[in-house]
């Protein structure tokens, strides 16, 4: 058995806390390091890593003795608000050790051009180096990719992307970096909305042009905004409409759509609520009952079995 891969947490906040608890819990990962400016925040995690898995531990306040030669890190979660991230990520990778960041890669498009540039170089060392897009790897995306890809949805038309959340006052009021252009980078788009602006992207291609108008409209004492609306218009013809917003109380769900010549899909809070699109003859294969609707049996034999499956989602 490969030895184990050690990790050190920068950042332990409310996800760097997820992370920390994740990787200890893996049988290929030990979480070694936790690097906070608060004491209380590292201490706190460490006290739940050490009862639950036992873990020992280096807490520092500054990411600093994680680069030094001989620390025992072999992979970095950088975990720390948005507008520090690629600082932090590039003196990890100059010293060679494998890095994650949290999205979003950061705040400024000048810095995350040249980190692109340094990451490739790292990645031709065999330096891994990647930013937190999970929701790729969600069964109903890589469904929908798939389809996507073998041509079953036809032309891809349109999209729709909806982030329906409620933050209340007291999230922004509970941290000095949110809100912030500075640290935070922007609002319910940049912060909450970035995900399902990623998948978008991932589904539909690159975007040529983007109008947008973007509100502060249920919260006080903040930079940016709390909710957006979009209009894109991507390279292929396809158009698509994104809204994200803070201020949906109670908090709705996450809601993507995407809409071919042969073929939709919906994704609901990440789960495959809809799915038709044309076989590999060139006929029509629906999740749930008739004409696509959810609901429907899928007995052994028929389109939607698991057999014919592009993977195994919940519908």
């Amino acid at each position: 058995m490969s030895a184990l891969i050690r990790v050190a947490i920068i950042g332990c906040g409310v996800i760097g806390t997820h992370h920390a608890i994740v990787l200890a819990a893996h049988p290929r990962f030990e979480v070694t390091m936790l690097v906070d400016s608060s004491d209380d925040a590292a201490e706190q995690l460490a006290s739940v890593l050490v009862i639950e898995h036992g873990a020992p531990l280096v807490i520092v306040s500054g990411f600093e003795p994680v680069v030094v030669e001989g620390a025992p890190v072999d992979l970095v979660v950088v975990c720390t608000p948005s507008g520090t991230h690629i600082d932090i990520a590039n003196a990890t990778i100059a010293a060679g050790i494998h890095t994650i960041v949290e999205k979003p890669l950061d705040v400024d498009f000048a810095k995350a051009r040249e980190f692109a540039a340094l990451a490739a170089a790292a990645t031709a060392r065999g330096i891994h180096v990647s930013v937190i897009s999970q929701h790729r790897f969600d069964p109903a995306s890589v469904a929908i990719r798939g389809a996507m890809a073998d041509g079953r949805f036809g032309r891809v038309t349109s999209a729709v992307a909806s982030v329906a959340w409620w933050r209340s006052q007291d999230y922004y009021d509970g941290g000095d970096w949110r809100g912030t252009w500075a640290l935070d980078g922007g609002g319910a788009v940049m912060n909450q909305g970035v995900h399902t602006v990623d998948l978008l992207r991932w589904f539909l291609g690159r975007p040529a042009d983007v109008h947008a108008r973007t509100g502060l409209l249920a919260h006080e004492r903040l930079e940016v905004e709390d909710t957006a609306v979009a209009t894109v218009r991507f390279e292929s013809g396809a158009l698509a409409v994104v809204h994200a917003t803070t201020a949906a109380f109670p908090g709705l769900t996450v809601r993507l759509q995407v809409h071919g010549t042969t073929g939709s899909a919906i994704i609901d809070n990440d789960r495959l609520e809809y799915f038709h699109a044309a076989g590999a003859a060139g006929e029509g294969n629906s999740a749930g009952g008739a004409g696509g609707v959810p609901g429907g049996g899928a007995g052994a034999g028929s389109p939607w079995s698991t057999e014919n499956c592009v993977c195994s989602v919940r519908v």
